[in-house]
């Protein structure tokens, strides 16, 4: 399988499920797929994290040193990381679908893609801190994910 790039293999996605809700991967590793390639990174591996409320938690406290749980976290790798395959490691993005789903109760499944959207941007190196940034980094989460950012 290549993408429609220059014939090379596409992003991989590496899913890890540590949390109970029912899950379905597949359109969130293939948001995630598309968005790396639409932001120009094909040879890259990224892994997705489902964690608990209680993970999240510990790792917000940990690494964000705030209390409570999160929705996302990110924790981008150096850009000298690559594997045996030759492709550049990316990094985690972490989502706790219960916080997603208590952001949208009427549309869990949208603030799913929203979030694996919102972390891959910002292992790309995306922001929201300033207003232009954020401005930048929501057209383009609403591109990919066909969700409005609040």
């Amino acid at each position: 399988m290549t993408d429609d790039d220059g014939g090379h293999p596409p992003p991989s996605i590496l899913v890890s499920d540590r949390q109970d809700a029912p899950l379905d991967q597949a359109p969130l590793i293939s948001i995630a797929r598309d968005s790396l390639i639409a932001e120009g990174h094909a040879q890259v591996e990224l892994s997705l994290s489902f964690v608990t409320d209680a993970e999240i938690a510990e790792l917000h406290e940990r690494y964000m040193h705030e209390p409570g749980p999160t929705d996302v976290l990110t924790f981008p790798l150096d850009e000298d990381d690559v594997t045996e395959q030759g492709l550049r490691m990316l990094g985690d993005v972490v989502i706790a679908p219960a916080v997603a789903a208590a952001n949208n109760p009427a549309d869990p499944a949208a603030e799913l893609r929203l979030l694996v959207v919102h972390g891959v941007l910002h292992i790309l190196g995306y922001d929201h801190e300033q207003d232009g940034e954020r401005a930048e980094m929501w057209a383009r989460q609403e591109r990919y994910s066909g969700v409005a950012a609040p």
